[in-house]
């Protein structure tokens, strides 16, 4: 049980929060939620012991195994898999035990380190190891790579990995994802779901929150205050407070005639009805959730490009890669205004290359590509970032970008990505990366592009600025092709998704979920998956076969879904009984009645929890021996 009493943390002269109340239970899975700067990771801090309270009291209990991410990699020459296992600490400190026991021939010292090994699960550990490292994109050749050969992204992945690795109470994860593709997140939560300790996770993608947490944190105008329930249920929560606001209520019902405008004007179009669909299903969504975003200091919008010609962009038979390494052969791609393409596909098939090709920052080794003469590309990536003049302003930016605006005019442009008063003059050397990830994206915004190329443009997003680039791309009248390991953007933005694997890209005939039950089945070496045509079989049928495969296994994921939906709404149930239980008034002589019937009914909630977890298992299971 982790407590915190009226705690308050300062930095420097600026209180980040104060007055603040909560308990975490063992178990329970925790998101902590807020802007960046409001002290998440500070309150991270405070759990690692590595900062104390300006105010109030926290409390533990004495010796918990905490783990977390070391945020360095230290250059070492130890192999990939070893560096994992060293996560595992109590394993490492038995197995140099059991080296002096056996330098000194104590046999009966050895026999019960090997006792203490086997109850730790010292002989499964390179197995265990090894799962974390496939989980997380490594292959089998990589496990025995130096440390000091993998590059940045890599190395966190491995400290990621490690941390898994400790067999933990308390697991503390501060955006996990960012590093990862969409393959390894979904691993990750998965993976998180089953851990039995308790969880405190900062993450600015709701989807893997949703999924993962059952309380949600929120820090926020100086207090952290906690919520029960997932992301989704936190935001109408929320919602419900500020939705008095008359201001805010204004503010969104702007930005939902904006959306409302578009599917207006082309609703009965038939070569636009695909896309106002996607509009009238994102402004549903929107309608629930955009109230918890009211106060979000982001407000920005494309304006509708000039010419769109069709198509704008072609590929025609085009061979993409590096030197000698063909990475895809034969790309067919033609890409129309109105078209929003999500890209899906495992870590390098080709996804980044194909965006650079399409973007013109790479020439494809055979083929063509063939672009519209009015054609003008935003490309968001992260290595644009390194291309900022770090020595230069925000305005300075957009100055050399469009020398007649006025300076007032950029002002008010910068401040709907929150820059604001001074910060337009500062340099960008000392920004965050979410800050430089926020200029860039300005920056392609104020260009008015017809199409737009981005390569996980949400890398260091808050949830505020997250949601702000949604809503302007549902709006955006252009074409869209997107990689992004956010399933929430690639839902809201998106209505057609290619699947780039086994060196070729063609449609992916599902959603989100579908592709989820795809990697299950790549991961299974099933030899006949959506990226192997056989030459006998048309693509046509081979769609058909698919799709029939996909709705074959749909019952195990309906009953998956199903327990999860039963677990969570007893740990509900659970955690509200334990709350009257807590309360001391319960027992007293005059309550004797209700008592007995909270107690009758904890043992009831605790059986069905029981067996919903059961249930839980058991389909994850199914799924896990699909064949």
């Amino acid at each position: 049980m982790l407590n915190f009493k009226n705690i308050a943390l300062r930095r420097g002269v600026r209180v980040l929060f104060a007055n603040s109340t909560f308990t975490i239970h063992k178990g329970q899975k925790v998101g902590f939620t807020g802007a960046n700067g409001a002290g998440k990771s500070s309150l991270f801090a405070l759990v690692k012991n590595e900062l104390h309270l300006d105010e109030g009291d926290f409390s533990m209990p004495p010796n918990l195994e905490i783990a977390h991410v070391a945020q360095e990699t230290p250059a070492v020459s130890s192999s990939a898999i070893d560096y994992v296992i060293d996560g595992d600490q109590e394993l490492r400190r038995l197995e140099a035990r059991l080296k002096l026991a056996e330098e000194a021939d104590d046999g009966l010292k050895q026999a019960e380190l090997h006792a203490a090994l086997d109850n730790v699960g010292g002989y499964t550990a390179q197995a265990r190891a090894s799962r974390l490292l496939n989980g997380l994109g490594f292959t089998a050749d990589q496990e025995h790579n130096a440390v000091n050969s993998f590059s940045g992204g890599w190395r966190m992945r491995l400290n990621l990995a490690q941390a898994l690795m400790c067999r933990s109470d308390v697991l503390l994860l501060d955006e996990p994802t960012n590093h990862l593709d969409l393959d390894a997140v979904i691993w990750l939560q998965d993976w998180l779901c089953k851990y039995p300790g308790t969880l405190l996770l900062i993450s600015h993608d709701r989807d893997f929150l949703d999924s993962i947490s059952d309380l949600i944190v929120h820090i926020e105008q100086g207090k952290a205050e906690i919520y029960t329930g997932n992301y989704s249920a936190f935001e109408k929560m929320r919602a419900e407070k500020l939705s008095q606001q008359q201001s805010a209520f204004q503010k969104q019902q702007r930005e939902i005639a904006h959306i409302q405008s578009f599917v207006d004007r082309f609703k009965a179009q038939a070569t636009k009805a695909r896309q106002a669909q996607s509009r009238i299903k994102a402004l549903e969504r929107m309608e629930l959730i955009a109230m918890a975003h009211v106060d979000s200091p982001f407000n920005f919008s494309f304006a509708k490009p000039g010419k769109m010609p069709n198509p704008l962009l072609t590929l025609d038979k085009a061979d993409i890669g590096y030197g000698d390494t063909c990475v895809i052969k034969q790309a067919g791609l033609s890409i129309s205004p109105g078209d929003r393409i999500g890209l899906l596909g495992p870590n390098g098939a080709g996804k980044s290359s194909l965006i650079k090709v399409l973007a013109g920052d790479m020439l494809p080794l055979s083929g063509k590509r063939q672009e519209a003469e009015s054609l003008k590309i935003g490309y968001f990536a992260q290595h644009q970032l390194e291309q900022l003049n770090l020595d230069e302003s925000p305005l300075w930016h957009l100055q050399k970008l469009d020398k007649q605006a006025t300076e007032k005019d950029l002002r008010n442009f910068l401040g709907g990505f929150d820059f604001q008063g001074d910060k337009v003059l500062e340099v960008v050397k000392p920004f965050s990366g979410g800050e430089k990830a926020r200029l860039v994206l300005a920056l392609l915004v104020y260009q008015n592009p017809n199409l737009l190329l981005l390569d996980e443009p949400t890398n260091h997003l808050d949830l505020d600025m997250r949601h702000a680039l949604s809503v302007a791309l549902q709006g955006y009248e252009g074409a869209i092709v997107v990689v992004s390991h956010d399933r929430h953007l690639l839902r809201s933005v998106t209505d057609q998704l290619l699947l780039v694997a086994g060196g070729k890209v063609q449609p992916f005939d599902g959603d989100l979920d579908d592709y989820r039950l795809w990697l299950t089945e790549q991961k299974k070496g099933d030899e006949k998956t959506e990226i192997e045509v056989s030459p006998t079989v048309s693509r046509k049928d081979q769609r058909k076969l698919d799709a029939e495969r996909r709705q074959k296994h749909k019952p195990l994921f309906d009953a998956l879904k199903k327990a999860e939906i039963a677990v969570e709404k007893y740990h509900n149930e659970q955690r509200q009984l334990e709350h009257q239980l807590a309360d001391p008034e319960i027992y007293a002589e005059s309550e004797k009645v209700r008592l007995k019937q909270l107690l009758e009914k904890k043992v009831q909630i605790d059986k069905a929890l029981d067996e919903a977890e059961t249930a839980w298992m058991e389909a994850e299971e199914k799924i896990e021996n699909t064949e």
